[in-house]
């Protein structure tokens, strides 16, 4: 008994002890295994340095993972001698195994061999986004991919390279802008250029932007995409990135210069062809002035242009900077037409806190100088007799009197006309990561811009200098625009699951102003536009001053959704108020939601591998608005000056009095559009990629100002949203690296659009109106209060409406049909775009160009200048000798041409020389632009304005012609 209890004692011990063993190898190892977590923190970049958003860091063996944010940064714990996984699609895997003394990562991934577009990130409005995790329509470019030249107006670098951007130069005036127009137009009166983000700044002036500092444009077209901007959303967002500072150190040099010509001019009878004309046809009234003029060209020159540019770059890991200045001279074909523009673009960031805090500041500038060309040389230059001589025997310029018949030389030398603009943006940004998985940003802006325009026409001068003894005037205007813009970002990746939530706040003030002063009667020429104040001839309205202030208040938010790389959601919304609008419509609410497939990731499509890849579907609808061109205070009652006058008897004298000018509408809204847009993008053996998108935008709530009833109205006419119309089109952009060898490759870029315009709404029970005249005429001989264009009901926009051209009778008069109708429209069918790189050695050569088809211009110039009365003493197109034509000017169908074109834009060859320090380069290059047009358009250029209700399409003497710019250039870097 004894025996057994001391043996159950000694197994109570033994237990004792194991169970203490047991206890303390579980402590100990616990123990140990929380003294081998580590919490490690890093940076995952591409090759170039910069940092990739959304790679993937799981703990090998877990579920412990992470995702990298906005600029490649990332936090994660584990344990040492675990591994770390770094992934992410398109580059090559690489692991890494935690050691006891890791506390940071700097990981440079390799590009695998998938396409780029898998991982290129694209700007989404308030961040960014992987391409392959879109769900919206939605381009991009990079720097290298714009158009590259003479950029007069920075809008032209996406000319052909976005499918359903239309960018219109209609001129070839250095100081012209472009129209912009993306999916069609959404309005009648207000704006239809889409809204310009620049570094995160909404609705900035496109041209503060130099080419040369252009990182990527990404460009959001359909309403999924741009609904997070809400009443500015409508006809697109264009988001520009700015090169910013990068690892290492760098100086690169971009210049070039070149010399232009005229490219085309009208065919006009020259001296001799005249001499002729009036010999054969025995026309005894005809005034041989003994000279031979060609008047276009004593008007133009040969343009000297020169651009240089140079920016400096150098950054770590913690901080970077970057600055560039450029000088752009450009002198224009047409004589004291010139543009010179200097500008300067100086950006940093800095971290702080292991990273956890991001200072980001940025600061352009340019100041441009031109000189306003008086556009009514062109009609002079057409008009003049060319035996006319400029100068007449005394060294004076020719006068001869006529109707528009002054000399356009004399016109372009004796008056001048100066004008400058300012542009300044400047902003600054900070981030910060406040918790795990949660950051918060906040943006302010400051945006100004100035304009002066100077001219003074001395007594001497034709036209207004000689008939107002002198003429001076000044005027100068600007606006500022502050804004501030403050959200909160949550980005979580678990599983296959990956979220991402925006929401955000924004406020927006902008204020313009201006003021203008004219005189005439001056007693002498000497102060020029400098004293206006010795004009001593001084009328109602020769001096006057304004300003106007507008507020935007918004909300907005965005939630993405994605599960395993394959099934994507988005959903957006803002809430925007506006100053702008009546105080029944003071706010708006644009929602918007899209969801994308990639179905080439589905097990059943393992059989296409081998050729197929990338291949998604997208499916998304939004409503946006449009508030831009909509002045200010348009829903108030206003008083104005009028022609009337009062007697105050307190003072005994007369004054103007005031009446109302403006009715007021307490309902006027912005427009809205809402869009459906279906998408598929693809990839074809690894060669072939692109998108195809079907879209169907319907527009309601248009503004138009309508003639209303007096009384109960104090004013005949109000601004309200009435009418409804619809844009509906196709778009594909294809990519092709059609040969990529070691030595030798092409690729191939295209992108083509239709759209289709309808206007399908203009009244209601309120408002009417059957046909708004559009397409004046008015000022040319014999068509005053005519109107070439109608818009109305089952139309387009543009839509020419007149009598058809059915031939000529035996005396060579028209022959037109009874009743008006529809006889073309300025619409495109389609556009397109077409570029070709090729690399062999150290060669390269880049071809561009791009194209409108089908689109109806009314040649007013011809209509005009195909007159039997002009000759002898006004000039006429060659053509017109033997053309049969013997009736004057009638506005018909025979002068509305087709315009379609194709223009080779560019071509570029350059030859590069890399230095033993492989980031130093040596390029030169040549280069030719505007070298060819094919088309069957009889003027000097078919590409004329399309936009507005003014004169779209209608080509009416404003030929400023474009030069053909041939330039020799170098780019150099310097980089360690």
């Amino acid at each position: 008994m004894n025996s057994k209890n001391t043996k159950a004692g000694l197994y109570q011990v033994r237990a004792n002890k194991l169970l203490m063993l047991t206890i303390f190898m579980l402590l100990f190892s616990m123990g140990m295994y929380a003294q081998g977590k580590k919490l490690i923190s890093g940076t995952v970049n591409d090759k170039t340095g910069m940092g990739l958003p959304g790679v993937s860091i799981i703990e090998v063996g877990t579920a412990n993972s992470v995702a990298t944010d906005v600029d490649g940064k990332f936090v994660i714990e584990a344990a040492v001698g675990s591994t770390l996984e770094i992934s992410f699609v398109g580059y090559d895997t690489q692991t890494i195994v935690v050691e006891q003394n890791t506390s940071t990562l700097n990981v440079t991934l390799e590009e695998g061999a998938l396409l780029l577009d898998a991982v290129e990130v694209v700007s989404v409005g308030y961040g960014t986004m992987r391409k392959s995790d879109l769900t919206g329509a939605i381009s991009t470019l990079s720097g290298d991919d714009l158009l590259k030249g003479n950029i007069t107006s920075t809008s032209r670098v996406l000319q052909g390279k976005v499918a359903g951007l239309a960018v219109v130069q209609d001129t070839g005036d250095p100081s012209a802008g472009s129209s912009i127009r993306l999916r069609g137009g959404t309005s009648l009166t207000a704006s239809n250029s889409p809204l310009i983000v620049v570094d995160g700044v909404a609705g900035v002036d496109i041209d503060i932007v130099q080419p040369n500092d252009i990182k990527s444009v990404d460009v959001l077209k359909d309403a999924s995409a741009t609904a997070i901007y809400g009443s500015r959303g409508a006809n697109g967002v264009i988001i520009i990135t700015t090169k910013s500072g990068r690892k290492g150190t760098s100086i690169v040099y971009n210049g070039f210069t070149g010399i232009g010509k005229a490219a085309n001019n009208l065919d006009l009878l020259s001296a001799d062809q005249w001499r002729g004309y009036v010999r054969d046809n025995n026309l005894a009234d005809a005034v041989d002035y003994g000279g031979d003029t060609n008047w276009q060209k004593e008007i133009q020159q040969t343009a000297v242009s020169q651009n240089h540019n140079l920016s400096i770059s150098s950054g770590t890991e913690t901080s970077g900077l970057k600055a560039s200045i450029q000088y752009f001279d450009n002198e224009g074909v047409i004589k004291k037409s010139g543009l010179e523009r200097l500008s300067g673009n100086i950006n940093a960031y800095q971290y702080a806190f292991n990273k956890k805090l991001k200072f980001d500041i940025g600061l352009m500038a340019n100041i441009d100088k031109w000189n306003p060309v008086d556009y009514r040389v062109f009609e002079r230059s057409f008009n003049l007799n060319p035996t006319i001589p400029v100068y007449d025997e005394n060294g004076d310029f020719t006068s001869v009197g006529g109707t528009l018949y002054e000399n356009p030389v004399e016109i372009l030398t004796n008056r001048t006309a100066d004008s400058r603009r300012h542009r300044l943006l400047g902003y600054f940004k900070t981030e910060v990561d406040i918790l795990k998985d949660f950051k918060a940003v906040v943006n302010t802006s400051l945006e100004h811009n100035a304009l002066q325009a100077d001219q003074y026409k001395p007594s001497y001068a034709v036209l207004e200098g000689r008939t107002e003894n002198g003429y001076g005037q000044k005027t100068y205007a600007e606006y500022t625009t502050a804004q501030i813009e403050t959200y909160l970002n949550y980005s979580k990746l678990f599983d296959k699951h990956s979220v991402n939530v925006m929401a955000g706040y924004s406020y927006l003030e902008n204020v313009y102003q201006g003021f203008g002063a004219q005189r005439s009667g001056f007693e002498t020429d000497l102060f020029g536009y400098n004293n206006l104040g010795a004009g001593y001839s001084y009328r109602l309205g020769d001096v006057y001053s304004y300003k106007g202030k507008s507020n935007l208040v918004s909300f907005f938010g965005r939630a993405n959704y994605s599960y395993d790389g394959k099934y994507m959601a988005t959903a957006t919304i803002r809430r925007d108020g506006s100053s702008r609008f009546g105080a029944n419509n003071k706010w708006g609410v644009f929602p918007s939601a899209s969801v994308a497939w990639r179905i080439s990731d589905e097990n059943f499509m393992n059989w296409s591998d081998n050729w197929l890849g990338n291949l998604k579907l997208r499916v998304g609808y939004g409503v946006t608005g449009n508030q831009d061109g909509i002045g200010e205070y348009k829903s108030l009652s206003i008083l104005g000056v009028g022609q009337d006058s009062y007697y105050n008897p307190a003072t005994g004298t007369w004054s103007l009095a005031y009446s109302p000018t403006q009715n007021p509408n307490p309902d006027l809204k912005w427009e809205q559009t809402g869009q459906l847009n279906i998408g598929l993008d693809f990839t074809l053996f690894n060669i072939l990629s692109g998108s195809f998108e079907y879209y169907s935008k319907q527009t309601k709530d248009l503004l138009y100002t309508y003639q209303v009833p007096q009384p109960p109205y104090l004013v005949g006419t109000m601004l309200a949203n009435v009418g409804e119309l619809s844009n509906k089109g196709v778009e594909l952009t294809l990519n092709a690296d059609v040969i990529n060898k070691d030595k030798f490759t092409w690729s191939v870029n295209g992108t083509f659009a239709h759209n289709k315009q309808v206007i399908e709404k203009l009244s209601n029970q309120t408002y009417e109106t059957d046909i708004i005249y559009s397409g004046s005429l008015h000022g040319l001989s014999g068509m005053s209060n005519q109107y070439s264009q109608i818009i109305a009901e089952g139309y387009p926009v543009g839509t020419f409406w007149g009598k058809e051209f059915l031939g000529f009778d035996e005396d060579g008069q028209f022959i037109l049909s009874e009743e008006e109708k529809a006889i073309g429209d300025v619409q495109p069918d389609f556009i397109m775009g077409l570029g070709m790189n090729f690399t062999y050695d150290k060669f390269d050569l880049g071809i561009s160009g791009y194209g409108m088809f089908g689109q109806d211009v009314l040649n007013a110039t011809a209509m005009m200048l195909n007159d039997p009365n002009r000759l002898p003493a006004y000039n006429v197109p060659d053509s017109y000798v033997g053309s049969g034509i013997n009736s004057a000017p009638t506005y018909s169908s025979y002068w509305i041409e087709k315009a379609s074109f194709f223009r080779l834009q560019n071509v570029t060859l350059g030859y590069t020389i890399p230095f033993e320090n492989i980031g130093s380069k040596l390029r030169v290059y040549v280069m030719g632009e505007n070298l060819a047009v094919f088309t069957n358009y009889d003027g000097t250029d078919p590409e004329v304005n399309l936009t507005g209700l003014a004169n779209p399409g209608i080509d009416r003497f404003n030929n400023y012609p474009r030069p053909r710019t041939f330039s020799i250039g170098l780019n150099f870097t310097l980089a360690e």
